[in-house]
């Protein structure tokens, strides 16, 4: 029953019905509600439908939304929750459980602490060879895991490239457009690559990439003259396992005199890229950031020259018979080579 009260009106009582029911008694007396900047636009489009006649069509053009909007806004609307205009949350109601087990975790780990440099399809491939068969997906998601949890940190990457000076090739000649690579040998991309283990120290190491089986061969010396490069070319000779038919270099001095001619001995034809071209090399290039930030920043071994050299052919072994290479569809150069004779 509502109350009844007693109301003068002309110097007699008249009884004063109190028609509001108790829940907005309730409401009138709590403290006002503190909404957000969208809310309150929306609650704003809210009322000007109200007093424009109610017409959807008209609201969604005088603010710029669309008539689905509006009507999801009307249905939301609760006079007794101004809340219920705020966004809402966007997480789902049932979140995704690791499925993987303690041990899975562990082997991902202790390989990706192995080779810290390679991401999860390549962990993927050596977890599959060691007959832990695992999604690429799934390692992906154990990393986040590991990183998160602080179990699994990133090795800090060090500076050992310096910038190189570009000169001119009077010897060497341009190759040409119809030179054909299908095989491996038919043209092997070679450059040099600043390495400074300390600051006193500058080493220089000689990468070698064939274009076709991405397969390399490393050398590490003191400097990088005529005479070093043409040694590489032995290194070559015993190291990949196929004969060299091109070798394609910059515009280096070390490329010249000795080196051209230890390639016309042996009758391997040389290539010099036009000036400022790096590109154009741009396997080795690749080779070369790969060996830094795989092989040189993270490396245990002593900054001196024979512990690197050492430490460099190790390197060199797992980079050509252990690394996945994805451009290989994920084979090493040595299975990649090996596919190609079971398919003769």
């Amino acid at each position: 029953m509502a109350k009844s009260t007693l109301g003068v009106r002309g110097g007699r009582r008249h009884p004063t019905i109190n028609v509001m029911p108790a829940n907005f008694q309730r409401l009138a007396h709590r403290p006002p509600v503190s909404v957000s900047r969208r809310a309150r636009a929306r609650l704003a489009m809210i009322d000007w439908h109200r007093t424009h006649g109610r017409n959807v069509s008209l609201t969604a053009r005088h603010f710029g939304v669309s008539r689905p909007t509006v009507y999801r806004w009307l249905a939301r609307f609760d006079r007794a929750r101004p809340g219920a205009c705020e966004d809402r949350s966007c997480a789902p109601r049932r979140r995704r459980r690791a499925t993987w087990t303690i041990e899975q975790l562990r082997a991902v780990r202790a390989v990706r602490e192995e080779y810290p440099r390679w991401g999860k399809a390549k962990l993927a491939v050596l977890l599959r060879r060691a007959g832990l068969a695992l999604s690429v997906s799934m390692v992906g998601r154990i990393l986040v895991r590991l990183r998160r949890s602080g179990e699994l940190r990133e090795p800090i990457g060090r500076r050992i490239s310096a910038r190189k000076r570009s000169w001119h090739r009077p010897y060497a000649i341009r190759k040409p457009r119809d030179w054909p690579i299908e095989r491996p040998g038919d043209l092997v991309q070679l450059d040099t690559l600043d390495v400074r283990p300390l600051s006193t120290l500058v080493l220089k190491q000689f990468t070698a990439r064939d274009v076709v089986s991405r397969w390399d061969v490393l050398e590490l010396g003191r400097r990088a003259t005529a005479a070093s490069a043409a040694q590489v070319l032995d290194a070559l000779a015993a190291r990949m396992p196929f004969p060299v038919r091109a070798i394609s270099v910059d515009n280096g001095s070390e490329f010249m005199a000795e080196f051209e001619a230890a390639c016309q001995a042996r009758g391997i034809a040389l290539f010099v890229l036009p000036i400022r071209s790096p590109k154009i090399n741009g396997a080795v290039e690749r080779g070369n950031r790969t060996h830094t930030e795989e092989f040189y920043e993270v490396t245990d071994a002593e900054p001196e020259l024979p512990a690197l050299q050492a430490a460099l052919r190790a390197w060199e072994t797992t980079y050509n018979t252990i690394r996945p290479h994805q451009a290989l569809g994920y084979l090493t150069p040595a299975e990649y080579l090996a596919s190609l004779e079971a398919s003769v």
